[in-house]
């Protein structure tokens, strides 16, 4: 039997990335035990549950706990056994389960224990319990410094920048992800400078804490807001300096869309053409045809499109919504049509709101409303905004069709009435027809709802 229990962990060690065979493996074990009467040891239900509570199903490792580990049927389990559950709490989001194992480590005599304690600090920070958080990791009688990130990058994805920091600074030792944490903490609450100048001490202190690629990953959204090149370009070459580039496809990746975003084509292509053709990724061509879109090369979007294509990429809903938006502000009507047709036809992808308002737009803008006010009306109502119609508006006051747009008006009256720019709009349809009795009664109508115009500002 000991050879037996050896083999299937053996087995969970082969097979721990497949979810099906370590079902097929719990449902053997399940089977061996009803049969048998004889229990086995705890290191395979715990390895069970570590495979559970880190893959795409962590709510079945509590599950497996309560059937076959529970203090009822005397499987107690031990540390790890209790780590791993407390993780499968908090990526389930589940803070009132992970605070009954939380009590469970008192009855068993686990509380102490600093890797449940960690995972009790993580589970508590990330579903956003942070008095227990800052409980127990005040109350633990000692911290490694995976304690310490944990704290630290949890709290800067909650937005608690300032107490992230605070902790940051108190570390008794920092590694790589502490730093990387803290960076990416910047970046997601907007402060793009304070992120830099953190990098920025980062590389100061090469010698001992050396960036990795999820560092450049942390910092990239940082300089896509402050849209400078000469940022972009320092840390695309301190990248290349260190190897990056040649084993990371994100880095890549995400340099192509900054560069995009700093106004530099040259340098997001140069970087794509860089990428070995076996490398590049789905997420490699949709970010260079979206940098296509972005500067109304629509044209070599749809080559891109057709290359990628051709190498048996298959694309998904960003990848279309890309190339609709590049159709779209290139006039490349026709062509727009042809792949809202084989998103929907060939790849099986359910428009949503941002592919209805591409169409629509690329309609719109050629002046063929009728077609646009049909896939207006196609769109769900669930799913209908008002911003939708607002585009169609537009096109309705360019064209100066007056009779449509009264029932564009009127649709996004259902959903908005208090916009002043939907009444404006509507007044200068019927002026630009010379039809100033309309207009009149539109802009009277507009100060009978006692809406106001939304006065422009500027920050110099």
């Amino acid at each position: 039997m000991r050879k037996h229990h050896h083999n299937l962990l053996s087995l969970l060690h082969k097979h721990h990335s497949n979810r099906r065979s370590i079902q097929q493996i719990h449902a053997h074990l399940v089977t061996t035990v009803a049969i048998t009467h004889n229990p086995p040891p705890i290191t395979l239900w715990t390895t069970i549950l570590r495979h559970y509570s880190l893959g795409n199903s962590p709510e079945e490792a509590f599950l497996l706990y309560k059937h076959h580990l529970h203090p009822t049927t005397l499987f107690y389990g031990d540390s790890f056994t209790y780590a791993f559950l407390i993780k499968s709490c908090a990526n389930s989001q589940l803070p009132m389960s992970g605070a009954q194992l939380h009590c469970m480590t008192f009855k068993f005599g686990f509380e102490s224990h600093v890797y449940v304690q960690t995972a009790l600090v993580n589970m508590y920070v990330v579903c956003g319990c942070l008095h227990e958080c800052r409980k127990v990791f005040d109350e633990m009688p000692e911290r490694n410094l995976v304690t310490w990130n944990v704290l630290v990058t949890g709290l800067a994805k909650q937005g608690e920048i300032v107490l992230a920091r605070s902790f940051f600074d108190a570390m008794p030792m920092k590694n790589v992800v502490s730093w990387s944490g803290m960076i990416d903490g910047y970046t997601r609450a907007n402060q793009s400078k304070e992120a830099l100048s953190l990098f920025r001490q980062m590389v100061a202190l090469s010698g001992c804490i050396k960036p990795t690629e999820i560092t450049i990953l942390a910092v990239c959204p940082a300089i896509w807001n402050l849209e400078s090149l000469e940022l972009c370009q320092s840390v695309h070459a301190y990248g290349e300096k260190n190897g990056f580039y040649a084993t990371d496809i994100r880095v890549m990746n995400a340099l192509i869309d900054v560069y995009s975003r700093c106004g530099s084509i040259a340098n997001a292509l140069q970087v794509f053409e860089s990428i070995a053709s076996e490398k590049r990724n789905l997420v490699s061509w949709t970010s260079m045809i979206s940098v296509f879109a972005m500067h109304g090369m629509a044209r070599e979007a749809v080559d891109s499109f057709r290359r990628m294509e051709e190498l048996g990429m298959k694309p998904n809903r960003i990848t279309f919504l890309s190339i609709l938006s590049a159709c779209s502000h290139g006039g490349l009507v026709e062509e727009g049509l042809v792949f809202f047709k084989k998103m929907v036809d060939d790849s099986r992808i359910v428009p949503d709101i941002k592919h209805y308002g591409c169409l629509v737009d690329l309609l719109a803008r050629a002046g063929r409303l009728e077609e646009a006010e049909k896939m207006a009306l196609e769109v769900p109502t669930d799913m209908a905004t008002d911003i939708l119609w607002r585009t169609l508006l537009g096109a309705c006051s360019y064209h100066n069709n007056v009779e449509m747009g009264k029932r564009v008006t009127s649709k996004i009256f259902e959903i908005e009435r208090r916009y002043s720019g939907d009444y404006v709009l509507l007044s200068n349809i019927f002026s630009g027809v010379g039809d100033y009795v309309d207009s009149e009664k539109v802009r009277r109508k507009m100060d009978e709802m006692d809406v106001c115009k939304v006065p422009g500002h500027s920050s110099i």
